[in-house]
């Protein structure tokens, strides 16, 4: 072993610091597992330093990596940044897709004892089993890997490696020109000049079976880091600014929207929501339920908003249904083809809202839309739960009793006038079943009619009844009238 370290090449001297001078710079905390909340996050943090005037950002990255597609759409995001040098600094690890975030980063700077590697990709099988990606999977995310190492002039070799464990990198020495380079017995066989290259030692890292995870110390030899620093301070050092050094970590907003984006919550929202929407259709005009349903589902399309997974799409879709439902319930009567498109459009808009993709194409991302329609229907089925306990036993309710009117006594009927009962309970004893009147207002199925030449309340039999339509009485009772469509 120590015959082996003699043969290996000596680490190259410490980068030394960057001539180029930069008006302001920033740090920008990137840590904890890449999710689309923390894609959302970075993105307002990166706007929000080059709002300021930061054209030197760096990203201290601490992650064990995480969903695929976020963490390609960051490195690209990071490698097509206009303008700006961004630097990676790694003070304890970043694995799997935090490495592919490195990558995309104009330079890498670790600490000695730190961590990159690994960026294996997995998925979970019907077994809820990991296992390796298919070729059809992996070999997307090593085009990725290899583009973003020769943008950066770092050995796309190398790179690979971390995502295929079957491919081993040399040193290679070309004996014409005295170049040395980490590549891959293919690599060196596609070259014009294959013979001129000398293959040297193995990367011990890159052995078959493993996928490639070095140290920021060997990083530094390998060429995949730019260097070492010992702290954040050290790595500040290494450039010169101008200006002042500004710094974005996450603060309340970005909790508050961490936490409104979890599925418990969500759902938590949805039953809330509509909670307040059906006591503002049982109470109008009290404002009360209307207002707590339009904070549930402003909070939640904020909170996607900001997480990353919801657009001006989804709160199209959402205004459009319940402008569909309106038209269902205020100008069309009955439940047809209005209210039918209004319900799809609001469970689209919301299911869309919960993922930042429109139709699934990889396992993860069908768990993902299941999980979205599976909180909708458990709160769909809550809300009716809590809506059946509400309307049928809202009367014995301490608090909620004092929203009804109790029934009218006998005695008060008794001593009651015919013109104080005109419109209410004590008339309906008076009418007899299968006498004929007509709508004052929609029944839905609730509202008003004349009957017998008196206005009175009634009810349908379910259907909802237009205004003005000819009606006949089916059912009297001491608290109801029931009546139904004439022909």
């Amino acid at each position: 072993m120590l015959a082996q370290e003699e043969a290996e090449p000596k680490a190259p001297p410490a980068a030394p610091p960057a001539a180029k001078k930069f008006k302001n710079a920033a740090v920008i905390q990137f840590e904890g597992p890449i999710t689309a909340w923390l894609q959302g996050y970075l993105e307002r943090k990166l706007a929000a330093a080059q709002q300021a005037g930061a054209d030197l950002i760096v990203l201290e990255i601490d992650s064990p990596g995480g969903l695929l597609h976020e963490s390609e759409m960051i490195a690209q995001k990071l490698n097509n940044l206009p303008d700006v040098h961004v630097v990676a600094y790694v003070p304890r690890e970043a694995y799997s897709g935090a490495a592919m975030v490195s990558l995309g980063c104009d330079e890498i700077v670790m600490r000695p004892s730190a961590r990159i590697g690994d960026v294996g990709v997995i998925f979970l099988d019907q077994n809820f089993m990991f296992q390796h990606a298919p070729e059809k999977v992996r070999s997307p995310v090593v085009t990725e890997m290899r583009a973003l190492a020769a943008e950066h002039k770092r050995p796309p070799a190398l790179a690979e490696s971390m995502v295929d464990l079957n491919v081993e990198v040399f040193r290679y020495v070309n004996q014409r020109t005295n170049a040395e380079d980490f590549l891959s017995e293919a690599e060196v066989a596609a070259k014009a000049d294959a013979a001129d290259w000398q293959k040297r030692e193995l990367v011990l890292e890159s052995k078959k079976g493993s996928f490639l995870t070095v140290t920021g110390a060997r990083a530094l030899e390998l060429r995949l880091a730019e260097g070492n620093v010992a702290s954040l301070e050290e790595l500040k050092a290494r450039y010169t600014v101008d200006g002042k050094w500004l710094s974005y970590r996450v603060d309340n907003v970005d909790k508050t929207v961490y936490v409104l984006n979890l599925w418990w919550v969500t759902g938590l929202l949805f039953v809330v929501g509509l909670v307040g929407i059906l006591y503002e259709c049982s109470a109008p005009g009290t404002c009360i339920g209307g207002l707590v349903g339009l904070t549930c589902f402003s909070l939640f399309y904020w909170s996607r908003f900001l997480g990353g997974t919801s657009g001006w799409l989804e709160v199209v879709l959402f205004v459009l249904g319940i402008i569909f439902l309106a038209i269902e319930l205020f100008v069309l009567p009955g439940f047809g083809v209005a209210g039918f498109v209004g319900l799809v459009m609001i469970a689209t808009s919301l299911i869309l809202a919960c993922q930042n993709f429109v139709l699934p194409e990889t396992n993860h991302e069908l768990q993902i839309s299941l999980g979205a329609v599976f909180t909708l229907l458990i709160s769909g089925v809550v809300f009716m739960g809590i809506a059946y306990a509400l309307t049928s036993y809202i009367g014995t309710i301490p608090v909620l009793s004092q929203l009804v009117l109790a029934p009218v006594s006998s005695a008060a009927v008794e001593e009651e006038s015919p013109d104080e009962a005109v419109a209410g309970i004590p008339t309906a004893k008076k009418i007899p079943v299968g006498v004929f009147g007509r709508t004052m207002t929609i029944l839905r199925p609730s509202g008003r009619a004349i009957i017998d030449g008196q206005p009175v309340d009634v009810v349908s039999t379910g259907d909802v009844i237009g205004a003005g339509k000819p009606i006949r009485v089916v059912e009297v009772g001491y608290q109801r009238i029931v009546v139904e469509e004439a022909e």
